[in-house]
């Protein structure tokens, strides 16, 4: 929904060519309920659904200048385009090697991040069940957990993250596009970038009263999309691999289960 909101609509409008691209059926594409463009709409925190929505900030070359994985709020949306239109300007410099602008990117990634603002950190709250799902299926090799203690918590009923536990959404995205500076579009690893949280992801904007509560009965009934068969099997996955490489001695940050839910990507390019 934040596209065609202010401020972020009349910045892509002015600054931007706009695209979109269906990723349905594609290996890092989950599963939902059927959601049409006429349905009802919901707010949710940035970075929620990571499976379902990649914002994509790319050069006329097709050069990833960033990535913006699931929903984001539209003012801290226009944050990050801007940041994309800066990194443009570093990929465009003649007088740079590739390596100096592989140096700028990874500074200026987590420049960015140190200068969010308190509220867009709240706003980038990564949700509980993301939260237990990374703690239960990868305590110990998960890079959005900062302390493996603390985000042991939420595995106990009733119990909430404390601080400092997990990272928000906003540090684990410009800590991925720090480790993959100017990458083209088609060698860009979607499946581990956008992986975090459990594999399904589903907001029943369409199963709702008049009061904003999810009628359990309609989102129970609920046609599916996506990849349907494939979520089935990814979360036990997730822990068995896990359980395989606790016993190997070897943790290593891989996906386990990245199905969230049906998808789309959108494209940003040609900036001015």
């Amino acid at each position: 929904m934040s596209l065609s909101q202010e401020p972020a609509f009349s910045y892509l409008k002015d600054n931007f060519v706009v695209g979109y691209k269906d990723i349905t059926g594609a290996s890092y594409a989950g599963v939902s309920g059927v959601h049409m463009p006429t349905g009802n709409a919901v707010n949710t925190t940035n970075g929620a659904g990571p499976h379902n929505l990649q914002t994509f900030v790319l050069a006329p070359d097709g050069t990833v200048m960033t990535c913006l994985p699931g929903y984001w709020a539209p003012q801290d949306l226009v944050s990050e385009l801007k940041l994309g239109q800066d990194l443009y300007k570093v990929w465009n410099d003649r007088n740079l090697s590739k390596g100096q602008k592989d140096a700028r990117f990874r500074q200026m990634q987590q420049d960015h991040f140190r200068t969010h603002s308190l509220q867009e950190q709240r706003r980038s709250r990564m949700q509980g069940f993301d939260m237990k799902y990374e703690a239960k299926n990868r305590l110990q090799s998960s890079d959005c957990i900062l302390d493996s203690r603390l985000a042991s918590v939420v595995l106990e009923k009733g119990m909430k993250a404390p601080l400092g536990a997990f990272k928000t959404t906003d540090q684990i995205m410009h800590d991925r596009m720090s480790q993959r500076p100017f990458m083209h579009y088609t060698n860009f690893d979607v499946v581990a970038y956008t992986d975090y949280g459990r594999p399904f992801y589903n907001k029943n904007e369409d199963q709702r009263t008049a009061t904003g509560e999810v009628n359990k009965d309609l989102a129970k009934s609920q046609p599916l999309m996506g990849n349907v068969d494939e979520m089935k099997g990814a979360a036990k996955r997730a822990r068995r691999q896990q359980q395989q490489r606790m016993a190997g001695g070897r943790m290593l940050n891989r996906a386990g289960g990245y199905l969230a839910r049906r998808g789309v990507q959108t494209f940003v390019r040609a900036m001015r």
